[in-house]
């Protein structure tokens, strides 16, 4: 038996989810729910009708952050698992300067993530507790056109390193690595014309919801977690072979360049314009 099959119950067990409207906070927060544990969500539009209660909080803002986990803490009697499933992804070119929509990214991703996990801190000691992190494939293997998302990812992915170093006595610290789920998170990017079609392959939400439950309530927590089999080759290589995962994720944007995919999409103009330029 796997470790991430030797699981603690999570009945009765207290549990804050960020980003807990959207596509995989939500489905989260209702399969927990109906396993028993006691489920709080934070998110910055909650949408009023999710089967567990959800308080206002915009990550990117310090006082909205300490207000929200404090109002949380209270109302849950303490914290036993933080999810930090927020965030938010879209266009952003590495060849172009850092914008708006590069620092959205960070903020959410990365920052909003540090802020939420500083906030609970202390609670987590207390309780011996769990943070598992949704990252995404993407924070060891980068897509082309999306380098704030793989960027902030990876960066996340360091941040729990640190965390895992200083506060692993008392909490464990888990990563987990999704591809990509169908979610309102990838309608930027399709409208610049630059969708994930063709460049990666979408994944049942049930096995990402897998993967984070194990991580919460896995005897021994795990480090890195991967959602299908698929990633957990990708990750692999990702990690071990680079080299060769460039080749083929290079090989398959040259594919789309060439047959017209990226065509219109002003972002991928200098990608197109110098695929064809090496025929």
């Amino acid at each position: 038996m796997s470790v991430l099959n030797r699981r603690q119950d999570p009945r009765g067990r207290r549990v804050l989810v960020t980003g807990a409207s959207g596509t995989i906070g939500r489905a989260l927060g209702e399969r927990l729910t109906a396993a028993g544990a006691h489920v709080l969500g934070l998110d910055l539009r909650p949408g009023g009708d999710e089967p567990f209660p959800v308080l206002r909080c915009d990550v990117t803002d310090d006082d909205s952050v300490a207000a929200a986990v404090a109002e949380a803490l209270a109302a849950l009697g303490g914290l036993d698992v933080l999810v930090n499933n927020a965030g938010t992804g879209g266009p952003a070119p590495a060849e172009h300067a850092p914008g708006a929509e590069v620092r959205r990214q960070l903020e959410v991703n990365l920052l909003g993530t540090w802020r939420t996990t500083a906030a609970c801190a202390d609670a987590l000691v207390a309780a011996r507790g769990r943070v598992v992190m949704v990252t995404s494939r993407m924070a060891v293997l980068q897509l082309p056109l999306a380098a704030a998302y793989g960027a902030s990812k990876r960066a996340m992915v360091a941040y729990a390193d640190a965390l895992r170093l200083e506060l692993g006595t008392h909490v464990g610290v888990s990563c987990v690595y999704p591809s990509a789920v169908r979610s309102p998170i990838h309608d930027s990017t399709a409208a610049a014309g630059l969708s994930l079609e063709g460049m990666s392959v979408y994944e049942p939400l049930e096995g990402v919801l897998d993967a984070i439950t194990g991580a919460a309530f896995a005897t021994r927590p795990p480090r890195d977690v991967t959602t299908t089999r698929k990633g957990a080759v990708e990750f692999f290589l990702a990690r071990h072979l680079p080299a060769l995962t460039d080749r083929i994720v290079a090989r398959t944007l040259r594919r789309r360049a060439a047959a017209g995919a990226l065509d219109g999409a002003a972002l991928a103009a200098g990608v197109v314009a110098r695929h064809r330029a090496t025929r």
